[in-house]
């Protein structure tokens, strides 16, 4: 007689008494908010569909043809036959892209939240109706229909010389609950033996954590490491179990590993963010600017009486150069973030200033940490 169900149902007995008289580790957060189930994902759909009750807003037909295309297949389902040639001026209707994600597990006749956007050159889609759309997959299936009225966040007004403001996107809005699942994607949540944590971020420190902590509380070489990202699981076959099982180990409480040492400089903003772990070797460092001023002036040269001389414009340029004095610092050995950024406020460099000298002191092998610019 094969007792495997009900040795893994001992099992989470332990582990749950465990549990409950556990402590949380300072610092530690649980498995469930670092890492994901492989095989337990989203997936995304896209539909192509029609808008309809906007006010004077949606695409003009001249420049956008497949909406009067769209328009004249959708009333020919309807048994409307429209003359060859015809003309339309929708402007009440604008075609659309609908876009959604299709949440782990869902099944028929759950709602899911969709997103609408302009495709053409409507100018706004509020107070508009997105008419009955189906929602495929990357295989082609029909997963969803969507339907239903927008909510739109933005709104722009335009005067009769030209002249409009605009307050966010009115071209795109969302329908909270706005698609209805049709069809459930296969899951492989219960095809294989082994269940296996992908962790959010790689880290070969927070994956052997993760597989040590699960193996303190279950038990030795329960858990095994696969690389920086994967931690395989033994778990039991039966659903019922393995969902109890589950709702255990993600609650488990690990100590991450720290991140490596990154700076983060986004070049359109000029926001840097400066990680924890960044450290500098022994460096001085200078900052000043150089100012270049060119000033054009015109003077008129008067000949003087009687001497048959002309009249002649003189330009008259003066050019100046100012520098800034500012003060060398210095950066001790292994100084701390705050530390860097005391050192460099002292210097009133700014966010543009300060990516030279980061890209300085990387260039000069004095700084200990990648940089990237997004």
């Amino acid at each position: 007689m094969n007792n495997r169900p009900q040795r893994w149902a001992a099992l989470l007995t332990a582990i749950l008494c465990a549990l409950g008289f556990s402590a949380p580790t300072v610092n530690a957060e649980r498995i469930k908010d670092i890492a994901s189930v492989a095989g337990v994902r989203s997936n995304q759909l896209i539909g192509y569909g029609l808008v309809v009750g906007l006010d004077g807003t949606g695409d003009q037909t001249n420049q956008a043809p497949f909406t009067a295309q769209s328009f004249s297949a959708m009333l020919k389902q309807f048994g409307i036959t429209v003359p060859e040639g015809a003309k339309f001026q929708l402007k009440n209707v604008a075609a659309v892209a609908i876009n959604a994600e299709l949440p782990a597990f869902a099944k028929p006749g759950q709602t899911i939240d969709i997103t609408v956007s302009s495709l053409a050159n409507a100018k706004s889609l509020r107070g508009g109706s997105l008419l009955l759309t189906p929602l495929r997959g990357v295989d082609g299936n029909v997963y969803a229909l969507a339907q239903g009225n927008l909510i739109v966040g933005g709104f722009g007004v335009q005067g009769k010389d030209g002249s409009k403001v605009t307050v966010n996107i009115p071209s795109a809005g969302r329908i909270p609950n706005g698609a209805s699942v049709e069809r459930s994607v296969p899951s492989q949540f219960g095809g294989s033996e082994n269940i296996v944590f992908n962790l959010n971020s790689a880290d070969f420190t927070t994956a052997k954590r993760v597989a040590q902590s699960i193996n303190d509380l279950v038990g030795p070489s329960i858990a095994k490491a696969q690389d920086a990202v994967s931690i395989s699981v033994q778990g039991p076959k039966n659903p019922e179990q393995r969902v109890e099982y589950l709702s255990l180990l993600e609650n488990i409480d690990v100590t991450p590993g720290e991140s490596a040492a990154k700076i983060i400089i986004n070049s359109r903003t000029g926001t840097i963010v400066v990680g924890k772990n960044v450290r500098v070797t022994p460096v001085a460092v200078t900052h000043g600017s150089l100012t270049v001023t060119v000033k054009e002036d015109v003077q008129v040269s008067q000949p003087n009486a009687l001497s048959q001389g002309q009249t002649a414009v003189v330009p008259n340029s003066q050019v100046g150069v100012t520098q800034e004095k500012s003060p060398m610092f210095k950066l001790a050995p292994g100084p701390t973030l705050d530390d860097i950024v005391k050192a460099i406020n002292q210097v009133g460099a700014a966010p543009g200033d300060l990516m030279a000298i980061l890209e300085a002191l990387k260039q000069a092998g004095a700084l200990r940490a990648e940089i990237i610019v997004i």
